[in-house]
């Protein structure tokens, strides 16, 4: 092989520049019009799929003790209900004590 080896990466700086494109609203719905008529088409989903968004979006990260835990969760089991329901209860006892104090 006398010629240059093809595998190589020339390292000059002016070859491994980036430059930026045009991105102007002409550009890209001409480039969009010239994609359609070539059978491409947005495949981007249009809403979202899946799941529905659970109306308990905040989470509480309570750090307690491993005896307190341990309660909490027996407590939860027995119940059949989740750990943040308990959470949940406690905190409305909690605001209707403050609130009869006042």
């Amino acid at each position: 092989m006398a010629g240059p080896n093809p595998f190589s990466i020339s390292l000059s700086p002016g070859k491994l520049r980036s430059k930026p494109k045009d991105t102007s609203p002409r550009t890209v719905a001409k480039s969009d019009e010239a994609a359609e008529k070539h059978g491409f088409v947005e495949r981007t989903p249009k809403k979202r799929r899946g799941r529905k968004p659970s109306p308990r979006t905040g989470q509480v990260h309570a750090k307690v003790m491993p005896g307190v835990a341990k309660e909490i969760s027996h407590e939860a089991a027995a119940r059949g209900v989740q750990q943040g329901v308990l959470i949940e209860e406690a905190w409305a006892l909690y605001k209707a004590a403050q609130a009869s104090d006042s």
